[in-house]
């Protein structure tokens, strides 16, 4: 007896047979020709990320949103609640470098903000010396390149199958998260510290087009000069927040919070101030409009559609300040969203928001400060890495007899002195081992995985370790990561909050796509991942996927 799936072959194959066309005197009638349907791609693709924002943020304030920002996007667009930033190491650079890439850091090669090169040499993740700001001062590890990005972007397969033609435009209150968004071919535009302007680098470009150069001498940025942040709606709505950290002199941990310099007058210390408010993702909001009027975008003369990447940078400056459980945190997130709103506003009137297709996501979720998180019977601690570090070292040099086996370190990576420990006739692995034993013996510390572990892929038995696996390059990455316990954070200050670990409350990011012609509107609870995000647009703009991608398309939402 033949299977079922055979019969079932032999009959399509019979079928087929039946409609080949036999010689033309015999030949039917010709069968009108059945054309699918193809909806044109989007004039414009807008990709927001809001850097530092978790998700449960979004969930719990979404009652008090205004009806034309993130409220907009829930309502209108497909909501995925169940979306993360799926790798181990959840810090800036990573997160944004998956946003496009598509590619888990193992692959794309930003392991860090920060990392220790194999020379020993620390590399901050956009930086290059071949290249310098334009009319601004470089610093030597200022960043001005995506050379250390190891693959291409959704935005590079864009230009690439447009000829060109399509422009790619980013804009952030980080160098990193402009550039890492921006891709090889793309234009990325970040604020300067010391100025308040935005300014690109000789690798884009030699000089600022006619727009930027206005943008730039319009000076926007000191139109804050002694004004102050104050709470967006009324006192009840916080009602609910943690009560605020302790104030310092240099940190008054209440509002009104007003921008000044000790000069007297805009300074380099007033632009820093406003980092950490709404006024920097006001500034840089503005700039992006400033460049959909100056290049045209969603308006390419040739068809072409155009990208524009947008990273917001103040929610992450606030929470590591104060914490995301704080009323400045609530209170950022209210203001961001008026000026999302406002933005959309102006996308409408320039290209027709029927024309664009928005996705908004976050580079890393956020943990509560430890000081709040034991207030909810959490073991969070606070571990000081330079005191762990040399307690570790003591150790492996009293067990082994060498001293200074923890060659360096920027936690949550730890590199050993691998030469010395084959001088000495010691096995890799017995010393790894031997590190783990004692670090995982240490209050605050959860999980320790070592080289020998992860080039065995040993580490992914676990979700935990698959998600450090992810992280971690063979060439790039240290011999050791060290995941702190939940809601414990390697610092050796005593306020603020931090990020970067695999827990859920630092992988939990928002995904949401909103575009009336490509997405279909809804809650998504399916699980997805923020490398979903660049296959999905390679879809619906009919580009091939950047070639480090590994994420699925998301055709749940799609129409």
């Amino acid at each position: 007896m033949r299977p079922s799936w055979l019969k079932t072959s032999l009959t399509l194959i019979t079928c087929a047979t039946l409609w080949l066309p036999g010689p033309a005197s015999a030949a039917q009638p010709p069968r009108p020709a059945t054309v699918a349907t193809q909806v044109k791609p989007p004039k414009l693709v807008v990709v927001m990320v809001i850097d530092g924002l978790p998700s449960e943020q979004v969930q719990r304030y979404r009652d008090q949103f205004g009806p034309g920002g993130l409220r907009r996007l829930l309502e209108q667009g497909a909501s995925f609640t169940d979306a993360h930033q799926a790798h181990g190491i959840t810090v800036t650079a990573v997160g944004h470098s998956a946003v496009l890439t598509g590619a888990y850091p193992y692959r794309h090669g930003i392991i860090g903000n920060n990392w220790i090169a194999p020379d020993g040499r620390q590399v901050y993740c956009t930086e290059d010396t071949r290249y310098h700001y334009i009319d601004e001062d470089t610093d030597a590890h200022d960043g001005t390149s995506p050379a250390n990005l190891r693959v291409d972007t959704l935005g590079d397969q864009l230009r690439y199958a447009s000829g060109n033609r399509s422009k790619v435009v980013t804009v952030s209150g980080k160098d990193r998260g402009a550039i890492l968004l921006a891709g090889k071919t793309g234009t990325a535009y970040m604020y300067m510290d010391k100025t308040g302007d935005f300014a690109t680098s000789t690798y884009y470009m030699d000089q600022y087009p006619a727009w930027a150069e206005r943008f730039r001498a319009a000076k926007p940025q000191d139109r804050y000069y002694a004004k102050s942040w104050t709470p967006l709606l009324d006192d009840k709505a916080y009602a609910d927040d943690a009560p605020y950290p302790a104030a310092t002199t240099s940190s008054p941990n209440r509002f009104p919070f007003t921008f000044y310099s000790e000069s007297g007058k805009p300074a380099s210390d007033y632009y820093v101030r406003l980092k950490k408010s709404p006024a920097v993702d006001a500034l840089t909001l503005e700039f992006a409009e400033a460049a959909v009027d100056g290049e045209r975008l969603g308006s390419n003369p040739t068809g072409a559609t155009d990208l524009l990447g947008v990273s917001l940078s103040g929610h992450d400056y606030v929470n590591h300040a104060y914490g995301p459980e704080s009323r400045m945190s609530h209170d950022h997130l209210q203001q961001v969203d008026r000026q999302i709103a406002r933005f959309f506003t102006f996308l409408d009137k320039r290209v027709g928001m029927d024309n664009v297709l928005v996705v908004l996501t976050a580079d890393h979720g956020f943990a509560n400060t430890a000081e709040f998180a034991r207030t909810q019977h959490a073991d969070a601690l606070r571990v000081n890495p330079k005191a762990l570090l040399d307690t570790l070292d003591a150790q492996l040099a009293e067990r082994f007899g060498v001293a200074r086996l923890v060659k360096t370190s920027l936690l949550p990576e730890i590199h050993l002195d691998y030469a010395a420990i084959e001088r000495r006739g010691l096995a890799r692995a017995d010393v790894e081992n031997a590190a783990a034993r004692f670090l995982l013996a240490q209050p605050g510390i959860a999980e320790v995985f070592t080289r020998t572990q992860l080039e065995q892929g040993v580490a992914s038995k676990s979700r935990l370790g698959t998600l450090m696996q992810r992280a971690w390059n063979r060439a790039l990455s240290g011999d050791l990561l060290v995941v702190t316990t939940p809601y414990t954070i390697f610092s050796s200050g005593t306020s603020g909050a931090s990020h970067g670990t695999p827990w859920q409350y630092d992988t939990s990011v928002p995904l949401l796509i909103m575009g009336k012609r490509w997405i279909r509107p809804g809650e998504q609870a399916g699980y997805a991942e923020v490398v979903d995000i660049a296959p999905t647009l390679a879809q619906i703009l009919h580009v091939r996927r950047p070639a480090g991608a590994e994420g699925r398309a998301l055709t749940e939402a799609l129409r």
